[in-house]
């Protein structure tokens, strides 16, 4: 109801609910008025009358200030031990139902965001559409839900009765919000990266969409100031329809000088073993017109081991394709039918068959799961042939010879799986992890060669081709990131070398001996010309001599150089000579080389690089996957400029965790198979 004529009450009585702080409370006679401060309407005010009519005027005054009013007028009173709660709110919004006691308005502060001092103050809080949208932008963009989110009723329905003040806003709009934060976010990562002292390692990943559109991922690779492995997506490109080798190396080229990286670049990662040489050839060129590479630029060509053990398990399974169908073809006729299981498990329980694996067909995509299912049926061997011998309708029977190649080669992918998996599962994969696996792998390949076995042999044969033309890009950066783990050092080398090349063991210790001394002396020369002070290419370093007159500047830059060399060698020398680490399983190489920095200065900015380099370029979900990277069909018919933005800052807006890994988040954008 609404009245005039109004008087400011003298001796107001203690209003406990936070309706009040939009309404001035008068008196006319005996009569008590609610006057809205944000439009002067007036509503009786009577304690007798509550603050319901008080509440709902509040939400439909459209000329009050733009105050959240739903989080108004869905406070509560908090529970003592909550960490979040609103001052001056009473535990009933109704002053009828209260008449007549007193509630002390409580005061609750934030445990951890706010300070002790601070409360929150509900009447300052005003309602900002922008900041809003930008919120609305970054979930968007974190979670990746898609743009047309904003337009579905469900959601336009929640967020009205949320917050009836906030304008619901075109996907387009949102579109180019994303856009807004991509940018700003951009800068921050350009600023973060060009900061860095450690050189930076990019990873290169190819995708496809189902309509074979092709696009090219670049991750950033690097330990920072503080000895933790970061990871950064840095581009996400749309490849033209008709692009060649030549154009691939360019876009990259040019991605590199978008961020001013080309010449603080230590190592690239191709995913596929088969990349053309070609392309890293013209980026060494470019690059090294800058900047020359340590080694000949052997340690600058990295390839995915997570591929070549694809590749490798490609064979096999090729190979074992007609076994494989009749596995198949066997599990799929025991689990046909309820009776025929049950036969299956008596005959495999009157047999004495101790394995308690259920029998599953395999994914055909996933290859550990064909793994699985060889290594069960092989366990119920004695049964599926029994099974053959009672049962004619059991067509799928394996004879002998291939019972033995399915046995022989399952052994084989047990490897693969075991190493994959310790590949896949470490949640810091610093490069020193991979040479003592890639080793073993070495070692079994050259015995599966000499079975006697025609076909088991050819297959290794196959397979040891693969692996070759990987070890001879690889094993160099394999085995000094090896060497510099300090449990192993040079022992690990000479352990695994002697049982790889025999006779010509100690020259390929010399060759690895040789080129982390070659690296080792480069680091050597950079670090005296930071120390001096000199202009290093790509770097802006500005000379410290203030005298142009001083005529034996050459004399001190050259005693320093001297002086300097020597104290590098024996920083290297001294590393080696030490006794190696006790290995343990609580071992971190990144807080051990933080710790001993100091004793080994050169030697550490020669691991932060190496260590940071990514030996594997796959992650965890994909690490079994047949097929390669395909983009989902959402993110498919995004522009290629939105597409972009959306992935990688993503990435960029992730919690940092040690969890947190760029290629683990882009399996988000995987076609799901």
């Amino acid at each position: 109801m609404e009245v005039s004529n109004e008087s400011a009450i003298k001796k107001p009585k203690r209003l406990t609910s936070i309706v009040w702080n939009h309404f001035q409370r008068i008196r006319k006679a005996d009569v008590c008025y609610a006057v809205c401060v944000h439009c002067d309407k007036k509503l009786s005010g009577s304690s007798n009358s509550g603050t319901t009519h008080l509440r709902n005027h509040l939400m439909r005054c459209l000329k009050r200030s733009n105050y959240d009013v739903s989080q108004l007028l869905s406070a509560k009173k908090k529970k003592k031990d909550t960490s979040l709660s609103i001052a001056n709110v009473n535990a009933n919004y109704d002053e009828a139902q209260r008449k007549d006691e007193y509630i002390k308005p409580t005061i609750i502060k934030f445990d951890h965001e706010q300070r002790k001092d601070e409360i929150i103050s509900l009447g300052s809080c005003r309602f900002d559409q922008e900041r809003s949208r930008l919120d609305l932008a970054r979930m968007i963009i974190l979670h990746g839900y898609p743009l047309t989110m904003v337009e579905h009723v469900g959601f336009k329905i929640f967020v009205k009765n949320l917050q009836p003040l906030f304008e619901i806003v075109p996907n387009s709009s949102i579109e180019v919000s994303c856009i807004e934060i991509y940018m700003k976010e951009k800068q921050k990562v350009y600023e973060m990266i060009n900061r860095l002292h450690g050189r930076i390692n990019l990873a290169v990943e190819m995708w496809s969409s189902p309509e074979n559109t092709e696009y090219l991922c670049l991750i950033a690779h690097y330990i920072d100031e503080d000895w933790k492995l970061q990871q950064k997506i840095l581009n996400f490109v749309t490849l033209d329809s008709s692009h060649t080798e030549d154009m691939l190396s360019e876009v990259i080229i040019n991605c590199l000088m978008e961020w001013d990286v080309e010449c603080n670049l230590f190592a690239m990662t191709f995913d596929d073993c088969y990349a053309d040489d070609d392309i890293v050839l013209r980026i060494k060129d470019r690059i090294s017109q800058n900047r020359p590479l340590s080694s000949n630029g052997q340690l600058f060509d990295v390839r995915s081991v997570a591929h070549v053990l694809n590749l490798i398990v490609q064979d096999a399974m090729e190979t074992l394709r007609e076994v494989t169908e009749k596995v198949r073809g066997s599990v799929r006729y025991v689990k046909s039918s309820q009776v025929i299981q049950g036969k299956f498990n008596d005959i495999a329980q009157q047999i004495g068959i101790s394995c308690q694996k259920n029998l599953v067909l395999d994914s055909p995509t996933r290859w550990n799961s064909t793994y699985f299912m060889l290594e069960t049926v092989i366990g119920y061997k004695s049964a599926f042939c029994f099974l053959q011998e009672h049962d004619p309708a059991y067509t799928s029977a394996l004879t002998d010879t291939e019972w033995e190649w399915a046995s022989s080669i399952t052994g084989y992918l047990k490897l693969f799986v075991e190493i994959t998996n310790i590949f896949s599962g470490d949640k810091c994969p610093t490069a020193n992890i991979y040479f003592p696996e890639i080793c073993d792998v070495h070692i079994q390949l050259i015995e599966w060669c000499k079975n006697p076995d025609d076909f088991l042999s050819s297959m290794a044969l196959k397979m040891k081709a693969k692996f070759d033309r990987y070890w001879s890009k690889c094993s160099l950066a394999l085995a000094v990131a090896a060497i510099l783990d300090p449990r192993f050092k040079m022992k690990l080398v000479e352990y695994y070398y002697s049982q790889i090349y025999g006779s010509t063991t100690l020259d390929r210790i010399k060759e690895v001996s040789d080129g982390i001394k070659e690296l080792f002396n480069a680091y050597s020369i950079c670090s005296t010309l930071v120390d001096q002070g000199s202009s290093l290419p790509g770097s802006s370093l500005p000379s410290t001599s203030t005298d142009s007159r001083d005529r034996l500047k050459g004399f001190d830059k050259f005693l320093h150089e001297s002086s300097q060399g020597q104290s590098a060698i024996s920083d290297l020398n001294k590393y080696l000579e030490e006794p190696v680490f006790p290995r343990n399983c609580d071992f971190n190489i990144l807080n051990w080389w933080k710790v001993h920095t100091p004793r080994y200065p050169i030697l550490s900015m020669m691991a932060r690089d190496i260590l940071g380099t990514p030996m594997s370029t796959i992650a965890p979900e994909l690490a079994f996957g047949v097929g390669g990277r395909v983009l989902d069909s959402y993110r498919c018919s995004l522009n290629p400029e939105t597409r972009q933005a959306l992935i990688c800052t993503r990435d960029w807006l992730q919690v940092e965790s040690e969890d947190h890994n760029p290629s683990s988040a882009l399996a988000l954008y995987a076609e799901a198979n």
